[in-house]
Protein backbone atom coordinates (compact mmCIF):
# COMPACT_ATOMS: atom_id res chain seq x y z
CA UNK A 1 0.00 0.00 0.00
CA UNK A 2 1.48 3.82 -0.86
CA UNK A 3 2.09 5.15 2.48
CA UNK A 4 1.34 9.39 2.04
CA UNK A 5 4.20 11.37 3.38
CA UNK A 6 2.87 13.97 5.78
CA UNK A 7 4.55 17.13 7.14
CA UNK A 8 2.79 18.94 10.72
CA UNK A 9 3.11 22.64 10.99
CA UNK A 10 2.41 23.68 14.47
CA UNK A 11 2.49 21.32 17.59
CA UNK A 12 0.18 23.27 20.17
CA UNK A 13 -2.13 21.17 22.02
CA UNK A 14 -4.16 19.98 18.53
CA UNK A 15 -1.00 19.70 16.18
CA UNK A 16 0.55 17.29 19.16
CA UNK A 17 -2.73 15.09 18.83
CA UNK A 18 -2.82 15.25 14.97
CA UNK A 19 1.02 14.10 15.53
CA UNK A 20 0.35 11.06 17.85
CA UNK A 21 -2.91 10.41 15.57
CA UNK A 22 -0.64 10.70 11.93
CA UNK A 23 1.74 8.37 13.49
CA UNK A 24 -1.02 5.24 14.30
CA UNK A 25 -1.89 5.78 10.69
CA UNK A 26 -1.20 2.47 8.53
CA UNK A 27 -1.05 4.46 5.25
CA UNK A 28 0.96 7.29 6.23
CA UNK A 29 4.60 8.49 7.20
CA UNK A 30 5.31 11.39 9.00
CA UNK A 31 8.62 12.55 7.48
CA UNK A 32 8.62 16.54 8.79
CA UNK A 33 7.23 18.56 11.64
CA UNK A 34 7.72 22.12 12.22
CA UNK A 35 7.28 24.61 15.20
CA UNK A 36 8.96 27.83 16.76
CA UNK A 37 9.00 25.96 20.16
CA UNK A 38 12.49 23.80 20.49
CA UNK A 39 10.59 21.95 23.53
CA UNK A 40 8.11 20.45 21.26
CA UNK A 41 10.45 19.97 18.84
CA UNK A 42 12.46 17.39 21.56
CA UNK A 43 8.69 15.60 21.55
CA UNK A 44 8.75 15.04 18.35
CA UNK A 45 12.08 13.63 17.84
CA UNK A 46 11.65 11.32 20.53
CA UNK A 47 8.53 10.13 19.02
CA UNK A 48 10.64 9.41 16.02
CA UNK A 49 10.34 12.39 13.90
CA UNK A 50 13.82 13.02 11.91
CA UNK A 51 13.20 16.52 10.35
CA UNK A 52 12.79 19.47 13.08
CA UNK A 53 12.51 22.52 11.23
CA UNK A 54 11.47 25.86 13.32
CA UNK A 55 10.50 27.32 9.41
CA UNK A 56 7.44 25.43 8.24
CA UNK A 57 8.98 27.06 5.11
CA UNK A 58 11.32 23.82 5.25
CA UNK A 59 8.64 21.43 4.76
CA UNK A 60 6.99 23.12 2.03
CA UNK A 61 10.39 22.45 0.11
CA UNK A 62 10.61 18.73 0.49
CA UNK A 63 9.62 17.19 -2.44
CA UNK A 64 8.94 13.86 -0.55
CA UNK A 65 6.18 15.11 1.42
CA UNK A 66 3.02 15.27 -0.37
CA UNK A 67 0.74 16.85 2.67
CA UNK A 68 0.77 19.12 5.31
CA UNK A 69 -1.72 19.18 8.58
CA UNK A 70 -1.83 23.04 9.31
CA UNK A 71 -2.59 23.41 13.30
CA UNK A 72 -1.08 26.96 13.70
CA UNK A 73 -3.34 29.97 15.29
CA UNK A 74 -5.79 31.41 13.12
CA UNK A 75 -4.42 34.86 12.30
CA UNK A 76 -1.16 32.49 10.41
CA UNK A 77 -3.92 30.02 8.43
CA UNK A 78 -3.96 32.24 5.12
CA UNK A 79 -0.35 32.75 4.98
CA UNK A 80 1.08 28.93 5.27
CA UNK A 81 -2.23 27.49 3.52
CA UNK A 82 -1.61 29.64 0.59
CA UNK A 83 2.10 28.76 0.32
CA UNK A 84 1.36 25.29 0.87
CA UNK A 85 -1.03 25.17 -2.01
CA UNK A 86 1.26 26.72 -4.36
CA UNK A 87 4.37 24.38 -3.04
CA UNK A 88 1.95 21.67 -4.31
CA UNK A 89 1.09 19.98 -0.82
CA UNK A 90 -2.34 19.04 -0.55
CA UNK A 91 -3.27 20.37 2.92
CA UNK A 92 -5.73 19.66 6.02
CA UNK A 93 -6.61 23.21 7.89
CA UNK A 94 -7.79 23.04 11.74
CA UNK A 95 -10.95 24.90 11.86
CA UNK A 96 -11.96 27.68 11.18
CA UNK A 97 -10.60 28.04 7.49
CA UNK A 98 -9.45 31.77 8.25
CA UNK A 99 -10.11 35.23 10.23
CA UNK A 100 -13.04 36.27 7.66
CA UNK A 101 -14.32 35.57 4.54
CA UNK A 102 -12.27 38.05 2.59
CA UNK A 103 -8.81 35.08 3.68
CA UNK A 104 -10.64 32.17 3.51
CA UNK A 105 -11.93 32.87 -0.66
CA UNK A 106 -8.23 33.56 -0.93
CA UNK A 107 -7.06 30.27 0.70
CA UNK A 108 -9.88 28.27 -1.11
CA UNK A 109 -8.64 29.97 -4.62
CA UNK A 110 -5.32 28.62 -4.01
CA UNK A 111 -5.94 25.40 -3.37
CA UNK A 112 -8.54 25.48 -6.42
CA UNK A 113 -5.86 27.20 -8.81
CA UNK A 114 -3.30 24.78 -7.70
CA UNK A 115 -4.78 21.52 -7.80
CA UNK A 116 -4.51 20.43 -4.62
CA UNK A 117 -7.06 18.89 -1.91
CA UNK A 118 -7.78 20.77 0.97
CA UNK A 119 -10.17 19.78 3.93
CA UNK A 120 -11.18 21.40 6.88
CA UNK A 121 -10.73 19.63 10.64
CA UNK A 122 -14.07 19.54 11.75
CA UNK A 123 -14.29 16.32 13.92
CA UNK A 124 -18.07 16.24 14.89
CA UNK A 125 -18.92 15.11 11.29
CA UNK A 126 -16.48 11.93 11.65
CA UNK A 127 -18.06 11.51 15.55
CA UNK A 128 -20.43 8.30 15.45
CA UNK A 129 -23.32 9.88 17.30
CA UNK A 130 -23.59 12.45 15.11
CA UNK A 131 -23.26 10.45 11.96
CA UNK A 132 -26.06 8.20 13.02
CA UNK A 133 -28.21 11.15 13.03
CA UNK A 134 -27.37 12.39 9.87
CA UNK A 135 -28.65 9.16 8.59
CA UNK A 136 -32.01 9.06 10.66
CA UNK A 137 -32.50 12.67 9.16
CA UNK A 138 -31.69 11.21 5.72
CA UNK A 139 -34.01 8.08 6.08
CA UNK A 140 -36.67 10.09 7.53
CA UNK A 141 -37.04 8.70 10.46
CA UNK A 142 -37.96 11.86 12.30
CA UNK A 143 -40.06 13.50 9.65
CA UNK A 144 -39.41 16.94 8.84
CA UNK A 145 -37.06 18.01 11.29
CA UNK A 146 -39.06 21.78 12.41
CA UNK A 147 -36.66 22.63 15.35
CA UNK A 148 -33.05 21.85 16.68
CA UNK A 149 -31.30 23.02 19.14
CA UNK A 150 -27.56 22.57 19.33
CA UNK A 151 -25.04 23.45 22.02
CA UNK A 152 -21.64 23.52 22.70
CA UNK A 153 -20.25 24.58 26.11
CA UNK A 154 -16.86 24.06 28.10
CA UNK A 155 -14.05 26.12 28.77
CA UNK A 156 -12.93 27.09 25.53
CA UNK A 157 -9.06 28.39 25.53
CA UNK A 158 -9.48 28.08 29.70
CA UNK A 159 -8.79 24.18 29.72
CA UNK A 160 -5.69 22.73 31.37
CA UNK A 161 -3.24 22.39 27.97
CA UNK A 162 -0.93 20.10 29.75
CA UNK A 163 -0.19 16.79 29.58
CA UNK A 164 1.61 16.87 32.68
CA UNK A 165 0.18 18.26 36.30
CA UNK A 166 2.37 21.79 35.25
CA UNK A 167 -0.05 24.45 34.39
CA UNK A 168 0.48 26.00 30.67
CA UNK A 169 -0.53 29.26 30.00
CA UNK A 170 -3.04 30.38 27.59
CA UNK A 171 -1.69 31.86 24.68
CA UNK A 172 -2.24 35.85 23.98
CA UNK A 173 -3.45 35.20 20.68
CA UNK A 174 -6.56 33.62 21.71
CA UNK A 175 -7.40 37.00 23.09
CA UNK A 176 -6.70 39.51 20.40
CA UNK A 177 -10.04 39.64 18.57
CA UNK A 178 -7.67 40.89 15.69
CA UNK A 179 -5.66 37.25 15.61
CA UNK A 180 -8.90 35.18 16.04
CA UNK A 181 -11.68 36.82 14.03
CA UNK A 182 -13.93 36.37 17.31
CA UNK A 183 -14.63 34.22 19.98
CA UNK A 184 -16.55 31.72 21.19
CA UNK A 185 -18.85 32.17 18.19
CA UNK A 186 -15.92 31.55 15.60
CA UNK A 187 -13.94 29.00 18.35
CA UNK A 188 -16.67 26.56 18.92
CA UNK A 189 -20.06 27.77 16.92
CA UNK A 190 -18.45 27.08 13.67
CA UNK A 191 -18.19 23.01 14.94
CA UNK A 192 -22.00 23.07 15.60
CA UNK A 193 -22.68 25.51 12.19
CA UNK A 194 -20.67 22.87 9.98
CA UNK A 195 -22.97 20.48 11.80
CA UNK A 196 -26.07 21.72 11.03
CA UNK A 197 -25.25 22.58 7.33
CA UNK A 198 -24.25 19.20 6.71
CA UNK A 199 -28.07 18.20 8.52
CA UNK A 200 -30.31 21.29 7.05
CA UNK A 201 -28.53 22.61 3.65
CA UNK A 202 -26.92 25.97 3.39
CA UNK A 203 -28.19 29.12 6.14
CA UNK A 204 -30.78 31.53 4.34
CA UNK A 205 -30.79 33.86 7.58
CA UNK A 206 -28.94 34.08 10.96
CA UNK A 207 -29.05 36.62 13.65
CA UNK A 208 -26.71 36.40 17.06
CA UNK A 209 -26.82 37.47 20.83
CA UNK A 210 -23.04 37.89 22.22
CA UNK A 211 -22.56 37.81 26.01
CA UNK A 212 -19.52 38.93 27.82
CA UNK A 213 -19.16 37.91 31.29
CA UNK A 214 -15.42 38.04 31.37
CA UNK A 215 -15.53 41.39 29.53
CA UNK A 216 -12.66 40.56 27.17
CA UNK A 217 -13.07 42.03 23.71
CA UNK A 218 -14.03 38.60 22.36
CA UNK A 219 -17.30 37.45 22.91
CA UNK A 220 -17.40 34.26 25.72
CA UNK A 221 -20.42 33.06 24.88
CA UNK A 222 -23.05 33.57 21.98
CA UNK A 223 -27.07 32.29 21.04
CA UNK A 224 -27.70 32.25 17.53
CA UNK A 225 -31.31 31.81 15.34
CA UNK A 226 -30.66 30.31 12.08
CA UNK A 227 -33.21 29.07 9.53
CA UNK A 228 -31.79 26.46 6.78
CA UNK A 229 -32.89 25.92 3.29
CA UNK A 230 -34.53 22.92 4.52
CA UNK A 231 -37.12 25.41 6.62
CA UNK A 232 -35.97 23.80 9.66
CA UNK A 233 -35.08 26.85 12.39
CA UNK A 234 -32.35 26.40 14.59
CA UNK A 235 -30.96 27.65 18.13
CA UNK A 236 -27.45 27.30 18.05
CA UNK A 237 -25.08 27.86 21.82
CA UNK A 238 -21.63 28.51 21.91
CA UNK A 239 -19.65 29.58 25.13
CA UNK A 240 -16.59 29.08 27.02
CA UNK A 241 -17.59 30.36 30.41
CA UNK A 242 -17.94 26.55 31.72
CA UNK A 243 -15.82 24.18 33.54
CA UNK A 244 -18.37 21.46 32.40
CA UNK A 245 -19.39 20.10 29.02
CA UNK A 246 -21.99 19.47 27.20
CA UNK A 247 -22.05 19.14 23.49
CA UNK A 248 -25.23 17.99 21.84
CA UNK A 249 -27.85 18.16 19.54
CA UNK A 250 -31.91 18.10 20.16
CA UNK A 251 -34.23 17.25 16.81
CA UNK A 252 -37.68 17.80 17.00
CA UNK A 253 -39.19 16.14 14.05
CA UNK A 254 -42.57 15.55 12.74
CA UNK A 255 -42.49 12.19 13.33
CA UNK A 256 -39.91 11.40 15.89
CA UNK A 257 -38.11 13.95 18.38
CA UNK A 258 -34.38 13.25 18.93
CA UNK A 259 -31.73 14.10 21.76
CA UNK A 260 -28.09 13.32 21.36
CA UNK A 261 -25.29 13.74 23.79
CA UNK A 262 -21.30 13.34 22.93
CA UNK A 263 -20.54 12.58 26.54
CA UNK A 264 -16.54 11.82 26.44
CA UNK A 265 -14.77 9.09 28.73
CA UNK A 266 -13.58 10.36 32.07
CA UNK A 267 -9.70 11.90 32.29
CA UNK A 268 -8.61 9.47 34.23
CA UNK A 269 -10.04 6.56 31.68
CA UNK A 270 -8.32 8.65 29.08
CA UNK A 271 -5.19 8.96 30.65
CA UNK A 272 -5.02 5.07 30.71
CA UNK A 273 -5.69 4.97 27.34
CA UNK A 274 -2.73 7.35 26.34
CA UNK A 275 -0.34 5.51 28.39
CA UNK A 276 -1.56 2.48 26.48
CA UNK A 277 -0.91 3.16 23.65
CA UNK A 278 -4.76 3.68 22.73
CA UNK A 279 -7.68 6.24 21.28
CA UNK A 280 -9.69 7.61 23.96
CA UNK A 281 -13.45 8.10 23.01
CA UNK A 282 -13.12 11.90 22.65
CA UNK A 283 -9.96 11.83 20.45
CA UNK A 284 -11.15 9.31 18.55
CA UNK A 285 -12.85 11.30 15.72
CA UNK A 286 -9.88 13.86 15.08
CA UNK A 287 -7.94 10.02 14.37
CA UNK A 288 -10.51 9.22 12.04
CA UNK A 289 -11.01 12.26 9.93
CA UNK A 290 -6.76 12.41 9.51
CA UNK A 291 -7.69 8.74 8.37
CA UNK A 292 -10.53 9.54 6.48
CA UNK A 293 -8.27 12.52 4.75
CA UNK A 294 -5.47 10.85 3.46
CA UNK A 295 -7.45 8.05 2.11
CA UNK A 296 -8.76 10.63 0.00
CA UNK A 297 -5.28 11.15 -1.30
CA UNK A 298 -4.68 7.43 -2.06
CA UNK A 299 -7.91 7.39 -3.94
CA UNK A 300 -7.67 10.73 -5.48
CA UNK A 301 -10.98 12.13 -4.06
CA UNK A 302 -12.01 14.91 -2.49
CA UNK A 303 -12.43 15.50 0.78
CA UNK A 304 -15.40 16.80 2.65
CA UNK A 305 -15.74 18.83 4.81
CA UNK A 306 -13.81 21.21 1.80
CA UNK A 307 -12.50 24.45 1.93
CA UNK A 308 -15.90 26.08 0.45
CA UNK A 309 -17.56 24.68 4.04
CA UNK A 310 -14.86 26.27 5.85
CA UNK A 311 -16.28 29.17 3.67
CA UNK A 312 -19.83 29.02 3.77
CA UNK A 313 -19.65 28.80 7.33
CA UNK A 314 -17.63 31.69 7.91
CA UNK A 315 -19.81 33.44 5.92
CA UNK A 316 -22.51 32.48 8.60
CA UNK A 317 -20.81 33.53 11.33
CA UNK A 318 -20.14 37.01 9.74
CA UNK A 319 -23.76 37.55 9.05
CA UNK A 320 -24.76 36.32 12.52
CA UNK A 321 -21.52 39.26 14.08
CA UNK A 322 -23.22 42.15 11.69
CA UNK A 323 -27.00 40.76 13.11
CA UNK A 324 -26.99 41.02 16.29
CA UNK A 325 -29.73 41.90 18.45
CA UNK A 326 -29.79 42.88 22.13
CA UNK A 327 -31.76 41.38 24.63
CA UNK A 328 -31.44 43.66 27.63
Amino acid sequence: MRKVKLGIIGLGYIGMRHLRHSLKLANAKVVAVADASKKSLKKAKNMGINKLFTNYEEILTDPEIDAVIISLPTYLHLECAKKSAEAKKHIFLEKPIARNVKEAREIVSAARRNSVKLMIGYPLRFNKVFRDVKKEIECGILGDIEQAYATYIGAGPFFHRAESTIPVPVPDWWFNKELTGGGALMDVGCHLINLLRWYFGEIVSIISNLHYRFYMDLEDSAICFARFESGTVAVISAAWFSQDFLLGVDLFGTVKCKTVRFIPSNSLLNTIQALLGGISKFHQPLYTELEYFVNCLIQDKNPSPSGEDGLKDLEAIEKAYKNQICLD
